[in-house]
Order: C-alpha cells, then structure tokens, then sequence
C-alpha cells in the first residue's frame, strides 16, 4: 500500500516541478518529509527523476529526461 501512496506522490510532485521553475529550498520545504513511510523527495531523487541545476548561484530543481518521461507515460496512461 505505502509503494503506490509513494508512487502516487512522486507522480504529484514530478508534476508540480513540471509546472514551473522551483528552487532547490522551496522543493525541499514542500516535499521533504522524515516520514520514513513517505520518502517522496528521497525517492525521486534517488531514481533519477529530478535534476538539479546551478543557475546564477541559485539551485534550480527540475525534471530530469526519466522524470519527464514518467510523467508523460502516466498522463498518457489516464487519458
């Protein structure tokens, strides 16, 4: 049950990435949890999904090329 709450937010959160540029401190305020449960920013991360970039000193937290095509599967897959 937890693998496709998890799952389900991963989805959620590669969403809210794709919506528009979010710094690496806002993405960590918004998804990261110490729920050992819930390891959604964690386990994106760790499976290559999002990407993080240096842009003019700031950290820029974005879709990687796997985040993109995750979330363009699942979009496909609902409609």
């Amino acid at each position: 049950m937890t693998d496709i709450v998890v799952e389900a937010l991963i989805l959620d959160l590669l969403a809210w990435l794709g919506a528009r540029e979010r710094s690496y401190q806002e993405t960590l305020d918004a998804w990261r949890t110490s729920c050992p449960r819930l390891p959604v920013w964690e386990d994106a991360n760790d499976r290559g999904l999002v990407t993080l970039m240096d842009r003019g000193g700031r950290c820029i937290v974005g879709l990687s090329p796997t985040g993109h095509a995750l979330l363009e599967q699942r979009k496909a897959a609902r409609a």
